[in-house]
């Protein structure tokens, strides 16, 4: 039987899980951090988030270790629960990792657009009230049909990818981060909190798990572990991606709340943090410099989201959670080839809803995150730990409550509006058709099978 190319190195499970956690989002939602927070409280709402994040990555990290298992969640829950709960564990996680690779896909042609207006034409269609432009999708398709091509070359060609661009992403943030913080002033830093302090960092806190998700998904690739890597390095891996991802952001709200004064900063706009910084050093190079940033994010974000979400949608085919046919390896690659390709398809024909169409898909996906962390909670509880690990999943399944609860309570600011539940109710349909026609096709090739050994037998000796 082939298995899963074991290439993958700690630097790789570092870039590709910084890679699911920051993409372009960074770069479009920086004006809403700070009208929540102010500088300072965004900066301890990320801080406290992170760390109410430890104990769910002290979970992973434990989990991964006592099941290898590319599904994850689904994996997981299916040592002490239904198979329909791990289906459902499994299905919501991916759609975490599958929605950021259409999201990332349009971003390029947003980002283009901003830099070579005469992107912006052609109109295609709108929805709603948000333009689709040829050029855009165009740019989209070219880059989806690319990184599809990458990543069924083999889990090698991914890692590389993912460290050139992770790397180079990180470079140009220095670049632009020291260039700012000539220009800047520690006077555009006040008020240091847009409401109380208290509730300046709650309401940053509330979209932390969202911005920095992603350490999870080194288990996803789990069984591509180069065949001397420890395994205690899973357990550096996703704390190095928690602590990264929170230096990464620290480091950002401080550099546009001191270029320019936070509450100036306008949601209108399409890209604010470019806006402060070429309003701080009189310069369109810096704004060039942004958005080149913001293209290699993007890239880095779309790779290692196909990576996980491929890796998770061929081990749910492998456990017969969806068809099995997804769990076919290409004998040459070693790369789950027919599930990368899926994702490259959905994910081309996902982002022709446009912005407008994924945004209320994007919000359902930060409280699938909460549904995937709290299943891995609640299997590693019932694995009966240690009284660290119990004290540790515990705690992971209060705080995930919480941001499941900030969601679906009506009278919570930011809770669901009917676009997410219908998204929601969408998505969920989708995984439930496609399970039920998984296990159709199991069924009837387990039936068929289970024909031709009879015929066999019945047929008469040629002795």
């Amino acid at each position: 039987m082939t298995t899963l190319a074991r290439k993958l190195r700690l630097v790789d499970y570092f870039v590709l899980g910084f890679g699911v956690m920051v993409g372009t989002a960074w770069l479009v939602v920086m004006d809403d951090i700070l009208q929540r927070g102010g500088p300072l409280g965004a900066i301890l709402g990320f801080t406290g988030g992170a760390i109410m994040l430890l104990p769910i990555g002290y979970v992973y990290s434990q989990l991964v270790k006592a099941i290898p298992d590319a599904a994850g969640e689904a994996a997981y829950v299916a040592k002490f629960f239904s198979p329909r709960i791990s289906f459902l564990a499994g299905w919501m996680m991916l759609l975490c990792y599958f929605l950021t690779c259409p999201f990332e896909a349009l971003a390029a042609g947003r980002i283009s657009g901003y830099l070579f207006p005469s992107f912006n034409t052609m109109e295609l269609y709108r929805l709603g009230g948000q333009p689709v432009y040829l050029p855009h999708v165009l740019l989209g398709l070219t880059i989806t049909v690319l990184l599809t091509w990458l990543n069924c070359r083999g889990i090698q060609a991914s890692a590389r990818l993912a460290k050139a661009t992770t790397f180079t992403f990180l470079t140009l943030v220095l670049i632009f981060a020291a260039a700012g913080a000539k220009h800047g002033s520690t006077a555009n830093l006040h008020p240091l909190f847009s409401h109380s302090p208290l509730l300046s960092v709650l309401l940053v806190w509330q979209v932390v798990p969202w911005l920095i998700a992603g350490f999870e998904s080194v288990g996803k690739s789990v069984e591509e572990a180069s065949p001397d890597f420890p395994k205690t390095n899973f357990s550096v891996a996703i704390m190095l991606t928690i602590f990264s991802g929170l230096v990464f952001f620290w480091i950002v709200i401080w550099s546009v709340a001191y270029v320019a004064p936070w509450q100036t900063l306008k949601s209108n706009e399409q890209f604010p943090t470019a806006v402060a910084f070429e309003q701080a050093l009189h310069a369109h190079w810096i704004v060039t410099l942004i958005m080149a940033s913001a293209f290699v994010a993007l890239l880095q974000a779309f790779n290692a989201n196909m990576v996980a979400s491929s890796r998770l949608f061929f081990a749910m085919g492998r456990r017969n959670l969806l068809d099995s046919r997804i769990a076919r390896i290409h004998p040459v690659t070693q790369t789950p080839s027919t599930a990368v390709i899926a994702v490259g398809i959905a994910s081309a024909i996902t982002m022709l809803l446009g912005e407008a169409g994924l945004v209320p898909i994007l919000e359902v996906g930060a409280a699938a995150s909460a549904v995937g962390w709290m299943s891995a909670c609640a299997s590693y509880y019932c694995m009966k730990p240690a009284f660290r690990g119990r004290v540790a999943a515990i705690f992971g399944l209060l705080v995930t409550s919480m941001m499941i609860f900030v969601k679906v309570v009506p009278m919570v600011p930011g809770h669901f509006s009917k676009y997410e539940w219908m998204a929601l109710a969408i998505w969920l349909a989708v995984g439930f058709l496609l399970r039920a026609s998984g296990r159709h096709e199991n069924t009837s090739a387990k039936h068929q099978s289970e024909i031709s050994n009879v015929a066999c037998e019945t047929q008469p000796s040629e002795s």
